[in-house]
């Protein structure tokens, strides 16, 4: 089943009347070069401030919006285009002109957020910059599927039109935004977090967009200028890329699965501390050493010197804990008395 699904892929080969429509869309030459570029240059900039102060707002719809108007998948696309073909000067244009916007968004993305009074921005508690900083192993996944979605609609003509939605399912100036705003401020960890989906997401496009058009056909249906052997060399580089990527992607996720298991260890070592205090715990957060536990409620406590001797049985290591708790008072209208009276 599974051959003859493939075998109908291949059938399916790059229409010759299409090819010449289909260079135009992704390779920037020709009498038109020029204007793309600027199109190009216009749109970025014009993504990349969208999508910059869309996450110091914490706006999801900017956001989204940046991905759609962002054409910075189109040169990455043409990159991988390009090495499927054999065509190595295309594939050297369409990856400097990839190198240029990203240091273009990163650098813009620097200078708007320079405007903007620190106080707005929190690295930590703004969820568009926390999502961004530590990629795993679905990011890849997810790129993947995109990217090969991308390369299947723009390999054919009846469905190239739906690249916008293929721009929705992957973020790729997003986190350079992100990689400009946390530079800016000092969050070099964090600038290092959002760069890595950015990779993650690049190499991805790069080989599942060249597997996927080497299913389709495209090396068979133009002529190589590329030597096979530079091509081969060049699918081996994306390979161990790839392998080297997924090692780094493999420790991020084992990380963030043990840092969730870690706070839900934490809350319930505070629940079992608090006993049958009249307390409800509204957050425990686990950073590093410091727990920060904050309940709701009013009456005694428990001592805080043995929360923090459960702490340090728990996790093995000294913990510092930062206490915060809210007055809670009751108000119940129309009460139930007033209901009762009423009724008589």
């Amino acid at each position: 089943m599974a051959e003859g699904f493939f075998k109908k892929l291949k059938a399916g080969r790059f229409d010759l009347d299409y090819i010449p429509i289909f260079e135009s869309k992704l390779f920037f030459e020709g009498e038109k070069r020029e204007r793309q570029i600027v199109n190009f240059t216009v749109l970025l900039a014009l993504a990349t401030v969208i999508a910059t102060y869309g996450v110091i707002t914490d706006s999801t719809a900017s956001v989204i919006g940046a991905m759609i108007v962002a054409p910075l998948m189109t040169p990455i696309i043409a990159s991988a285009a390009a090495i499927s073909m054999g065509a190595s000067k295309r594939a050297i244009r369409s990856m400097t002109l990839v190198v240029l916007g990203v240091l273009g968004v990163i650098g813009l993305a620097m200078l708007l957020t320079a405007v903007v009074p620190g106080g707005l921005i929190s690295l930590t508690q703004n969820p568009q910059v926390s999502s961004r900083v530590s990629p795993g192993l679905l990011d890849l996944c997810i790129a993947l599927a995109a990217g090969a979605a991308g390369a299947f609609a723009i390999g054919r003509q009846e469905i190239a039109d739906s690249l916008a939605g293929v721009a929705i399912a992957i973020s790729l100036v997003p986190p350079l935004c992100v990689v400009g705003i946390t530079l800016f401020h000092g969050g070099f960890v964090e600038a290092g977090g959002a760069f890595l989906l950015f990779l993650t997401n690049f190499i991805a496009i790069l080989v599942a967009v060249t597997t996927m058009f080497g299913l389709m056909g495209l090396p068979k249906a133009v002529r190589m200028e590329m030597k096979e052997e530079t091509r081969k060399k060049t699918m081996v580089a994306l390979i161990i890329a790839s392998i080297l990527l997924i090692g780094v992607l493999t420790v991020t996720s084992y990380q963030a699965i043990q840092a969730t298991n870690d706070q839900v260890v934490a809350k319930e070592v505070v629940r079992e501390w608090i006993g049958f205090a009249p307390y409800q715990v509204q957050k425990v957060v686990l950073s590093g050493e410091g727990v920060d536990v904050v309940l709701s409620g009013e009456g005694t406590l428990p001592p805080l010197e043995t929360l923090s001797t459960m702490m340090q049985q728990k996790f093995d290591r000294k913990i510092s804990l930062r206490l915060h708790t809210i007055p809670e008072k009751s108000v119940t209208y129309p009460s139930v008395l007033v209901g009762l009276a009423g009724s008589k």
